[in-house]
């Protein structure tokens, strides 16, 4: 949720490393409504147009996800990635399994030795 209302959310990831014990996936698109309703929603429904911003299947969002891996990989975070999927234009099935899919692409995992090191003769 920290996407949509305008924070950082990898540099919070970096701020506070050391208390990130879960991480759970889920996109939002946000600043593409009409501009009658602000970030918190006003009494709009979900999918409605004029929204500020809304839940979408994870990677058809604005959220970087690939950056949020980075980040999760720099401080060490090595557990479960969780998708929560919300997308009210989309049928849940098909969309928690590309949700899934989507993550399971990007969660790469993190170089163990120094980039330079990877050409050092002495080392292979």
């Amino acid at each position: 949720h920290l996407g949509y209302q305008g924070v950082d959310y990898v540099k919070f990831i970096r701020t506070f490393s050391d208390r990130i014990y879960h991480a759970h996936m889920k996109d939002a698109w946000w600043g593409h409504g009409d501009g009658t309703v602000g970030v918190f929603g006003g009494h709009t429904t979900f999918a409605d147009p004029r929204r500020h911003w809304d839940f979408r299947s994870v990677g058809r969002g604005d959220v970087d996800f690939e950056e949020i891996i980075v980040a999760l990989n720099d401080i060490g975070y090595a557990g479960p990635l969780s998708i929560e999927w919300e997308d009210s234009r989309m049928d849940r099935f098909h969309g928690a399994t590309e949700s899934c899919d989507f993550i399971k692409e990007l969660d790469f995992k993190p170089n163990e030795m120094a980039f330079d090191s990877a050409f050092d003769k002495e080392n292979q």
